[in-house]
């Protein structure tokens, strides 16, 4: 008898100093990826699956794919197969047949279509069930598209960002803080410039550009300049506080990222370089807490540019003011 009551004492003791494990992994996020048709594909597979992943990855893992592609664009229905073959080779990621089979297996979702045209469709069911998206560039085919998404994604209090990698690189990312050139007072940023026939010419590869102006400028820009030729683009906005901001778009041939940043101090060059990580970790944090690191009203801000600049080449180089084609998008969109 008393050996039995020292027992359970013992066993009462080892139960009041035995950790509840309140600190144990949190389940898994299981992510899933629209569209398999660009390099972003496996780059963040890689990056999200990597069992040896540091706590800014870990805890997610790429589960499903749908492999989508557009049969108009050669840069889709030329890649979307061996993108799609290799991670589920490599990763064993399942691939279905269809985005709302999709959003029944996965927590959150990358819309990675290279396509923005059908970018509003594949995302209104993930958005319905309000399922965290990150959209990669662009975010849709038309300034009146980017709208009734981020609409959408009010209407079902569903949290939503895009962004491209270079607003991350860490060398763009600090120069508010700490640019040598002091107060930035404008910027010029240089990179490719590839067209494509079914997006605004902008959308389609300047949208790097122009998301690292917005990186340095910030918002604010109320006009659009754009002298186009067939080798170049120079697109200069100016933002309401007098601040000038200018892209030169570069073809045929892929130039590297890269700005000079004009200040009160001085001028400071920068050539871009980053990798897909930063990205993929401000994509983990958005997927874990739902708060996005690109304000909706800025994203919006940056593809009204883009639209004006395609409006000032219809004009001949005319400046646009931003508000007027914001308020012309609109209609589109009240009109529908």
């Amino acid at each position: 008898m008393k050996t039995a009551i020292l027992l359970l004492v013992l066993l009462g003791l080892t139960a009041m100093f035995t950790p509840t494990f309140a600190d144990d992994p949190k389940p898994l996020i299981k992510i899933g990826i629209i569209g398999c048709d660009t390099s972003h594909v496996p780059a963040f597979t890689d990056l999200f699956n990597d069992p040896k992943n540091d706590v800014d990855l870990a805890g997610f893992k790429v589960v499903a794919a749908y492999p989508g592609g557009s049969d108009d664009l050669p840069d889709s229905f030329n890649r979307v197969k061996g993108f799609t073959e290799g991670i589920k080779k490599k990763w064993g990621v399942e691939i279905v047949g269809s985005v709302d089979e999709l959003v029944q297996k996965v927590d959150v979702v990358l819309l990675e279509s290279v396509d923005g045209r059908p970018h509003l469709a594949q995302a209104t069911p993930v958005l319905k069930a309000k399922k965290k998206i990150f959209i990669d560039k662009p975010i849709a085919g038309s300034l009146a598209d980017v709208l009734k998404l981020f609409a959408l994604a009010k209407e079902h209090q569903t949290p939503m960002f895009s962004s491209s990698s270079l607003r991350f690189y860490a060398n763009f990312r600090n120069l508010k803080k700490e640019s040598k050139a002091g107060n930035i007072l404008g910027c010029l940023v240089y990179g490719p410039c590839s067209l494509e026939p079914h997006h605004p010419d902008l959308f389609w590869y300047g949208v790097h550009g122009i998301e690292t102006i917005y990186t340095i400028m910030g918002p604010g820009c109320k006009s659009v300049a754009r002298m186009h030729t067939r080798d170049t683009d120079i697109v200069t906005g100016a933002w309401a506080d007098g601040r000038v901001a200018t892209f030169r778009g570069i073809r045929p041939k892929s130039p590297p990222y890269g700005a000079v940043i004009f200040g009160d101090k001085g001028v400071e060059p920068i050539v871009g370089s980053g990798t897909y990580k930063p990205l993929a970790i401000e994509i983990a944090k958005f997927f874990r807490t739902g708060t996005p690191p690109v304000a909706a009203e800025e994203t919006i801000e940056m593809f009204t540019f883009m639209e004006a600049a395609d409006e000032s080449k219809r004009q001949g180089g005319a400046a646009v003011m931003l508000a007027a084609v914001l308020q012309k998008a609109r209609g589109q969109v009240n009109t529908k």
